[in-house]
């Protein structure tokens, strides 16, 4: 066993004392170094102490967080009054608000993309598109919490819908008329709500998406008809065997033609989207209800059946055919 200096040694007897002071003198100088170390690392401590205040975030706000006051998560988050005591209900509502969120940026990028084609400011176009393109997959991933949903766990909570119906949503609705997918009738479920009607009203009479693109497209001289150019804006596009053309030529000369052909490609890849939508809309109602009417009044899978069926932007697709 080792000895202390100043402690009995393994005899018992306590060390010399001339002995003991030199070996004290001697442990005296590890005592100083111990205190400078232990000053340094209280001063080491002490900057510890100061960078983690700095790294701290201010927690302490006069009102509502900034984040808050920017996100609105309060608002968010309280905006779900359940209808039923399911708790399969919770989800369904949440996934359907989701949904109308996304609705409203796909809205916005369309709309933004529509100005720019206007003022024939192709990139500013693209760059909407582009975004609008995973929106549209973040869309469509929204119907997975529906997506196997049993009859038995939707009528537990359909009653709550009472009439209500996807249909009737504006801003999908002002999806459809970007896409060139009009109606006036469309605008009858909104008449209650003046300021959601007349925003759907002025919808329905600008061009859509499409028809800036082929407004665009005869600008840099291609024969699109005028008859296309000048239609009814509030009425449904129709397909166009001289549009189909133009594009079979844009398409058969893509060294010429290349940024028109990236336009058609961003175009294509908004219309495959929203087919997927509309047949994951379709099947996700097949499994939860069959062949029922749907919710409001309307015919159900009947109706998604039909509306899955047509092509968006449908010269696009057919044009392929002739290249």
């Amino acid at each position: 066993m080792s000895t202390f200096p100043g402690s009995p040694d393994a005899s018992g007897v306590s060390p010399d004392p001339d002995t003991s002071g030199a070996s004290s003198g001697t442990s005296g100088a590890p005592g100083a170094s111990s205190g400078a170390s232990g000053t340094s690392s209280g001063a080491s401590g002490t900057s510890s102490g100061a960078d983690a205040a700095a790294d701290a975030p201010n927690l302490d706000f006069a009102g509502t967080t900034p984040y808050e006051d920017y996100v609105q998560a309060d608002v968010l988050t309280h905006l779900q009054h359940l209808r039923s005591d399911d708790p399969g209900e919770m989800v369904f509502l949440v996934t359907t608000q989701v949904m109308e969120l996304w609705f409203t940026v796909i809205v916005h990028e369309w709309e933004t993309a529509s100005r720019a084609l206007r003022e024939d400011r192709v990139p500013v176009a693209m760059d909407a598109l582009k975004r609008s393109v995973r929106e549209l997959e973040a869309l469509n991933h929204s119907w997975r919490p529906l997506a196997q949903l049993t009859p038995a766990q939707f009528n537990a909570y359909r009653g709550a819908l009472g009439e209500g119906s996807g249909f009737q949503s504006a801003m999908y609705r002002r999806m459809e008329f970007l896409l060139g997918e009009k109606s006036a009738s469309m605008l009858v479920p909104h008449r209650g709500a003046p300021r959601v009607h007349a925003e759907l009203e002025k919808a329905l009479h600008e061009p859509s998406l499409y028809d800036e693109v082929l407004g665009l497209l005869a600008r840099r001289g291609l024969p699109v008809p005028a008859a296309v150019l000048n239609r009814d804006l509030a009425g449904r596009y129709e397909p166009s065997p001289e549009v189909e053309a133009v594009w079979a030529g844009i398409y058969a000369d893509p060294d010429q033609n290349g940024e028109l052909v990236r336009l058609g490609e961003a175009l294509s890849d908004v219309a495959e989207l929203v087919w997927r939508w509309r047949n994951d809309h379709l099947v996700a109602t097949r499994r939860a209800m069959g062949a029922k009417t749907g919710t409001g009044g309307s015919a159900g899978v009947a109706w998604l059946e039909k509306r899955a069926q047509k092509n968006v932007f449908p010269e696009l697709w057919t044009a392929r055919s002739h290249v």
